[in-house]
């Protein structure tokens, strides 16, 4: 719990610090664990209100249960909740499998293009009203220039290069070898003008942590995560045609800490069940650098 305790605080000051330093700032939300754990933390950095606005990057293709509870929790905590879409790309089936393109291909358009285009304000973005629990259209808006993500270094290698406070060129590119260093806890928050910025409070924390949290915590989470009855479960949650369940028997969080903590899957990647991060050896780090989270 002390661990626990070090790496919350970590987080919530990664947070403020942003929250201080970037006007036009965003935090994404890509309803799995580790993002629905940084829109934890946030709450709890600012005393049960979260002052930033929540991006989804809804591709089309996500598992219905995902949509459901991105929905019920928008509504249950209030959530300021916009989303942005490549509606040309799936008019025009750019998608994997329905249409001729390949898994990474696919993965460009709905998720890279869609989510720069919409941090950027040229493409329209949805936003739920409270009221009528419906999201309501608007044409673009002003840019957001820093940008809140729940990536972790554990979790793959391209991540494991990230500072916390990670730039990126006017056209969300990433320079792997362009990261300022971050030394004792100072960080740099000023760039030059068009830098956009990439935040990573969660940089630190394991999949493990990640389950610790969410069970000393008690925050829900998706039931996808569990097994329900067929010794399956997922381990990474993404789009419906390219994500595959592990074998697990794991029925709830104590379970699957359980299995982390013994080992059970200490050769076999958090990711493994992505396709998309197999299809050119390094799938992943290529989209990344074109700007995906």
């Amino acid at each position: 719990m002390n661990h626990l305790k070090a790496l919350e605080a970590q987080s919530v000051f990664i947070l403020r610090e942003a929250y201080r330093d970037f006007k036009q700032l965003v935090m994404l939300w890509s309803i799995g664990k580790d993002s629905t754990v940084l829109l934890w933390l946030a709450r709890k950095a600012f005393f049960g209100h979260v002052p930033i606005p929540l991006m989804h990057i809804d591709t089309a293709h996500k598992m219905p249960a995902m949509i459901a509870y991105r929905d019920r929790l928008a509504v249950e905590w209030k959530l300021n909740l916009i989303f942005g879409q490549n509606q040309a790309a799936l008019a025009g089936k750019q998608t994997f499998p329905d249409g001729a393109a390949t898994r990474l291909q696919c993965c460009a358009s709905l998720k890279s293009e869609a989510l720069k285009k919409t941090l950027s304000g040229e493409w329209p973005r949805w936003s739920i009203d409270h009221t009528t629990c419906q999201y309501v259209r608007t044409e673009g808006g002003e840019p957001f220039t820093g940008v809140i993500v729940g990536v972790r270094a554990d979790e793959e290698g391209s991540r494991s290069k990230e500072r916390y406070f990670s730039p990126r060129d006017q056209h969300n590119e990433w320079d792997v070898a362009d990261q300022p260093p971050e030394l004792w806890n100072y960080f740099k928050t000023d760039f030059a003008p068009g830098t956009h910025v990439r935040i990573h409070p969660l940089l630190d924390w394991t999949e493990l942590n990640i389950w610790e949290y969410i069970q000393a915590e008690n925050i829900p989470v998706i039931p996808l995560y569990f097994d329900r009855g067929n010794g399956r479960r997922y381990r990474s949650l993404g789009c419906a045609p390219c994500t595959t369940p592990v074998a697990s028997t794991a029925k709830n969080v104590s379970d699957i800490i359980r299995e982390l903590r013994t080992g059970r899957f200490a050769n076999i990647a958090e990711r493994s069940g992505r396709e998309q991060d197999k299809e050119d050896g390094q799938g992943l780090e290529t989209l990344r650098r074109d700007g995906y989270m």
